[in-house]
């Protein structure tokens, strides 16, 4: 068997909110999930620390982020590819 081995580590996408940090990156991550009793379609959101090695991803980005081991006592998350760039103003 020559299969592909596929990473068993999570992704997510999300858009950077803070970038203040050196080689560290703020990730807002958005999903909508349905209410368990109601039904309405709800927002929920979460913030993750992602590392940045060289500080490529700025404020604005929409990047994925991929589950790593521990980098810090916040950070468990690496930046891996940028989805979109942000605007420019």
């Amino acid at each position: 068997m020559s299969e592909a081995k596929t990473s068993l580590k999570r992704t997510l996408i999300g858009k950077v909110v803070s970038d203040k940090r050196t080689k560290t990156v703020t990730v807002l991550v958005e999903r909508r999930v349905k209410h368990e009793l109601y039904g309405k379609i709800v927002a929920k959101s979460s913030k993750y620390q992602a590392h940045d090695e060289k500080g490529e991803f700025h404020l604005g980005d929409i990047i994925e982020i991929q589950e790593s081991r521990p980098i810090s006592k916040t950070k468990s998350w690496v930046a891996t590819r940028l989805v979109e760039k942000a605007a420019e103003v």
